[in-house]
C-alpha cells in the first residue's frame, strides 16, 4: 500500500509481540512494539496511529487504563484487545471503555489480520455514505464527525456509538434487528459481541436522555427500536 497504516502494538511478551510486529509489517502495516502501558501511550501522544492493538496484562499501565486515557486523546481510533482471560465481566469492561474488538490467546496470527482489516474497512467505509447528517427530535446526529449536538452541547461519540446510531437511524420507529446489527457492526453475532451492543445501546440511551421524545425500546427476541418523531436524513 501506498500510504502504510500505522499500528501501536502493546505487548509485554517479548517473544509473542515480535512475531506479531514481524507479521504485521509483512502484511503492509507499520506497527509499533512496546512492552508497557506507559511508553505505548508516550507513543501514541507522539505519533498519528490508525488503530491500536493493546495487550491487557502489562506493567506500568494496564490495557484498559491505556485504552481509557487514548479515548480521552482520540475517541475514534479503533482498539482491538489481547488477553489470555475470557472471563465475561472483563470482557465487558473492555467493551465499556470503548473496545473495537476483544480477542483471547491463544489466536491466530491471520484471524488478528482478519479482525484488523474489518474493523478498519468499516471505519473507511463511513466516507462513502451518502447520509452524512440526521435530525433526531431535538438533535442533530453528524456521521462523519461522530458528534451529536443538542442546543450548545456537543457529544463525541466513539465508532462504534456512531455506528449504531447510523443504524438506528435508518431504521428510525422500525425494528433494527439484532443479528443485522450485529453483523453488520461486529462481524459476528456472538455472546460477547451481542452484549457489547447492550452496552452500546445502554451509552446511546444517555446521550439521548435529553430529549423525552426519543427512545431506544428492547423488541423481545428481534431486536432494538428507535422511537422519534423525526429522523430526516440529509447528504
Amino acid at each position: 500500500m501506498e500510504d502504510r497504516l500505522r499500528i501501536l502494538l502493546c505487548e509485554d511478551d517479548e517473544n509473542l509481540g515480535m512475531l506479531l510486529r514481524e507479521y504485521l509489517q509483512a502484511k503492509g502495516y507499520n506497527a509499533d512494539l512496546f512492552a508497557d502501558g506507559e511508553s505505548g501511550y508516550k507513543a501514541f501522544l507522539k505519533g498519528k496511529y490508525d488503530l491500536c492493538v493493546l495487550d491487557v496484562m502489562m506493567p506500568k499501565k494496564d490495557g484498559f487504563a491505556l485504552a481509557q486515557e487514548i479515548r480521552t486523546v482520540n475517541a475514534e481510533v479503533p482498539i482491538i484487545f489481547l488477553t489470555a482471560k475470557s472471563i465475561k465481566e472483563d470482557i465487558l469492561e473492555g467493551f465499556k471503555i470503548g473496545a473495537d474488538d476483544y480477542i483471547t490467546k491463544p489466536f491466530s496470527m491471520e484471524e488478528l489480520v482478519f479482525r484488523i482489516e474489518a474493523i478498519l474497512r468499516r471505519v473507511r467505509g463511513k466516507k462513502g455514505k451518502e447520509v452524512t447528517m440526521y435530525r433526531i427530535g431535538k438533535f442533530t446526529f453528524d456521521t462523519q464527525k461522530q458528534v451529536l449536538m443538542i442546543g450548545d452541547k456537543v457529544t463525541k461519540l466513539t465508532t462504534k456509538e456512531s455506528e449504531l446510531l447510523s443504524l438506528l437511524c435508518a431504521h428510525v420507529n422500525e425494528i433494527l434487528e439484532r443479528n443485522y446489527a450485529l453483523k453488520t457492526i461486529w462481524i459476528d453475532d456472538n455472546y460477547f459481541n451481542a452484549r457489547s451492543m447492550d452496552v452500546y445501546i445502554t451509552k446511546l440511551r444517555k446521550h439521548l436522555r435529553e430529549d423525552p421524545s426519543i427512545e431506544i425500546i428492547n423488541i423481545h427476541g428481534k431486536g432494538y427500536k428507535l422511537i422519534a418523531p423525526e429522523a430526516d436524513a440529509s447528504k
